[in-house]
């Protein structure tokens, strides 16, 4: 009987680690790094995408731009270069959605702010409103960090072609002009190579904490 219980003790401490080995090898092939997604034109709804370039199966990247933050300093791609950022566009009087999409961003900003590879991006849609002096009074009162998040104005046209055709934000269609107006509730995830990398909903929490588990998930991609 006592050999009996021998052998079994052996059997059960082989089997163990056999068991081990075993959860081990399907637990690392169930978390293999899978990488986000890159963007194109026709990989996203043609609702979001402007005709010129509804067709374009590669090489879409964030076109250069120039506006200018709540400090009244010029925000070029160079102030994002080799950065990962989320961007959106919001205006300062909105009462709908844009408080709950600005306090998302705070979220993020809190999420990121010891982060030196990530960055913020929030673009008005009424720029002749949101004057550099108002977007200071506005990032005041939301806490925004001037190192890492630039709220910009600038050329009306120049915003609108950006969310139509670099950031594929907005189903609306329009020329940047004085009746054009667009609201979107899109985040969008820009990687280090100005290409768009995630959609999320501004709104819905959820899709926030999938935007935080992505920018980690691009993080890893530069680390390959």
């Amino acid at each position: 009987m006592l050999s009996f219980f021998k052998d079994y003790k052996k059997f059960a401490i082989v089997f163990a680690i056999i068991s081990i080995i075993i959860v081990t090898l399907i637990y690392n092939t169930l978390n293999v790094y899978q990488p986000l997604p890159i963007y194109q034109p026709t990989m996203v709804s043609t609702e979001l995408v402007d005709s010129t370039i509804q067709y374009q199966k590669k090489y879409h990247k964030i076109a250069d731009f120039s506006l200018t933050n709540q400090n009244g300093k010029t925000i070029t791609q160079d102030d994002y270069k080799n950065k990962i950022y989320v961007v959106d566009f919001f205006f300062t009087t909105c009462q709908t959605i844009c408080p709950i999409m600005t306090d998302h961003m705070v979220d993020i900003q809190k999420a990121i702010l010891n982060d030196d590879e990530v960055m913020l991006l929030s673009h008005s849609v009424t720029p002749k409103i949101d004057s550099v002096a108002q977007l200071k009074r506005y990032a005041i009162k939301k806490g925004v960090n001037d190192k890492k998040w630039n709220l910009v104005t600038g050329d009306k046209k120049q915003i609108y072609e950006l969310a139509r055709k670099s950031y594929l934000a907005v189903k609306t269609f329009g020329d940047g002009g004085t009746f054009d107006m667009i609201h979107t509730e899109n985040f969008m995830l820009i990687d280090k190579k100005r290409q768009i990398r995630g959609f999320y909903d501004g709104t819905n929490t959820e899709d926030i904490e999938r935007l935080l588990e992505d920018i980690k998930i691009l993080k890893e991609e530069y680390l390959q």
